[in-house]
Protein backbone atom coordinates (compact mmCIF):
# COMPACT_ATOMS: atom_id res chain seq x y z
CA UNK A 1 0.00 0.00 0.00
CA UNK A 2 0.60 3.73 -0.25
CA UNK A 3 1.23 6.19 2.72
CA UNK A 4 0.33 9.87 2.52
CA UNK A 5 1.28 12.45 5.06
CA UNK A 6 -0.11 16.07 3.97
CA UNK A 7 1.31 19.43 6.07
CA UNK A 8 1.13 22.61 6.16
CA UNK A 9 -2.38 23.62 7.27
CA UNK A 10 -2.72 25.93 10.31
CA UNK A 11 -5.52 29.40 11.23
CA UNK A 12 -5.33 32.01 8.94
CA UNK A 13 -7.16 35.19 8.59
CA UNK A 14 -9.28 35.47 4.86
CA UNK A 15 -6.81 36.63 2.31
CA UNK A 16 -3.87 35.24 3.30
CA UNK A 17 -2.14 32.13 1.95
CA UNK A 18 -1.26 28.20 2.97
CA UNK A 19 0.69 25.73 0.86
CA UNK A 20 0.00 22.06 1.75
CA UNK A 21 2.73 19.61 1.25
CA UNK A 22 1.87 15.65 0.70
CA UNK A 23 4.56 13.26 0.67
CA UNK A 24 3.83 9.36 -0.89
CA UNK A 25 5.90 6.43 0.44
CA UNK A 26 5.25 2.84 0.14
CA UNK A 27 4.21 0.98 -2.67
CA UNK A 28 4.10 3.98 -5.11
CA UNK A 29 4.07 3.50 -8.96
CA UNK A 30 6.31 5.59 -11.47
CA UNK A 31 3.56 7.13 -12.73
CA UNK A 32 0.27 8.21 -10.88
CA UNK A 33 -1.70 11.03 -10.19
CA UNK A 34 -2.18 12.91 -7.20
CA UNK A 35 -5.04 15.04 -5.72
CA UNK A 36 -6.41 16.86 -3.18
CA UNK A 37 -10.02 16.66 -1.68
CA UNK A 38 -11.66 18.48 1.11
CA UNK A 39 -14.70 18.17 3.77
CA UNK A 40 -16.32 21.07 5.82
CA UNK A 41 -17.90 20.09 9.24
CA UNK A 42 -21.64 18.57 7.86
CA UNK A 43 -20.84 18.81 4.70
CA UNK A 44 -19.14 15.68 2.22
CA UNK A 45 -15.93 15.31 0.83
CA UNK A 46 -15.41 17.22 -2.55
CA UNK A 47 -12.81 17.25 -4.86
CA UNK A 48 -10.63 20.33 -5.35
CA UNK A 49 -7.32 19.73 -7.39
CA UNK A 50 -5.90 17.10 -9.26
CA UNK A 51 -2.36 16.87 -11.18
CA UNK A 52 -1.56 14.23 -13.94
CA UNK A 53 1.29 12.21 -13.42
CA UNK A 54 3.82 13.95 -15.41
CA UNK A 55 2.52 17.20 -14.22
CA UNK A 56 1.05 18.75 -17.26
CA UNK A 57 -2.48 18.47 -17.03
CA UNK A 58 -4.40 19.89 -13.76
CA UNK A 59 -8.79 20.28 -13.09
CA UNK A 60 -9.72 23.20 -10.09
CA UNK A 61 -13.00 22.66 -9.12
CA UNK A 62 -14.56 26.27 -9.86
CA UNK A 63 -14.80 28.16 -6.49
CA UNK A 64 -11.20 27.30 -6.13
CA UNK A 65 -10.06 28.42 -10.05
CA UNK A 66 -7.66 31.10 -9.90
CA UNK A 67 -7.00 31.14 -6.47
CA UNK A 68 -5.24 27.86 -5.88
CA UNK A 69 -2.10 26.07 -7.86
CA UNK A 70 -1.58 22.41 -7.75
CA UNK A 71 2.23 21.23 -8.37
CA UNK A 72 4.15 17.67 -8.29
CA UNK A 73 7.29 16.60 -7.78
CA UNK A 74 7.55 13.51 -8.91
CA UNK A 75 11.37 12.93 -7.80
CA UNK A 76 10.42 13.26 -4.40
CA UNK A 77 6.79 11.76 -4.53
CA UNK A 78 5.79 14.97 -3.07
CA UNK A 79 2.52 16.72 -4.18
CA UNK A 80 2.18 20.82 -3.71
CA UNK A 81 -1.02 22.68 -2.86
CA UNK A 82 -0.84 26.64 -3.24
CA UNK A 83 -3.74 28.19 -1.69
CA UNK A 84 -4.06 31.96 -2.00
CA UNK A 85 -6.29 34.43 -1.21
CA UNK A 86 -8.22 32.09 1.60
CA UNK A 87 -11.76 33.07 2.06
CA UNK A 88 -14.04 31.39 4.92
CA UNK A 89 -15.61 28.93 3.02
CA UNK A 90 -12.55 27.18 2.17
CA UNK A 91 -12.05 26.07 6.09
CA UNK A 92 -11.45 22.41 5.65
CA UNK A 93 -10.14 19.18 6.61
CA UNK A 94 -7.91 18.77 3.34
CA UNK A 95 -7.00 15.27 1.95
CA UNK A 96 -4.42 14.06 -0.59
CA UNK A 97 -5.35 10.72 -2.69
CA UNK A 98 -3.28 9.02 -4.59
CA UNK A 99 -4.40 7.24 -8.09
CA UNK A 100 -2.50 5.29 -10.42
CA UNK A 101 -5.09 6.41 -13.58
CA UNK A 102 -3.64 9.43 -15.67
CA UNK A 103 -5.89 11.73 -14.09
CA UNK A 104 -8.97 11.85 -12.29
CA UNK A 105 -11.38 14.01 -10.39
CA UNK A 106 -13.45 10.51 -9.03
CA UNK A 107 -13.57 10.08 -5.75
CA UNK A 108 -13.75 6.41 -6.04
CA UNK A 109 -10.58 5.90 -8.33
CA UNK A 110 -8.48 6.96 -5.30
CA UNK A 111 -7.69 3.78 -3.20
CA UNK A 112 -5.15 5.48 -1.02
CA UNK A 113 -5.76 8.58 1.66
CA UNK A 114 -3.81 10.46 3.92
CA UNK A 115 -4.95 11.35 7.42
CA UNK A 116 -5.94 15.17 6.35
CA UNK A 117 -4.65 18.68 7.77
CA UNK A 118 -6.98 21.10 9.05
CA UNK A 119 -7.38 24.85 7.41
CA UNK A 120 -9.17 27.37 9.33
CA UNK A 121 -9.94 31.09 7.32
CA UNK A 122 -11.70 33.53 10.07
CA UNK A 123 -13.19 36.99 8.63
Amino acid sequence: QVQLVESGGGLVQAGDSLRLSCSASGRTFGRYAMGWFRQAPGKGREFVAVISWDGDTSYYTDSVEGRFTIAKDNAKNTMYLQMNNLKPEDTAVYYCAYTQRFITIREDEYFYWGQGTQVTVSS
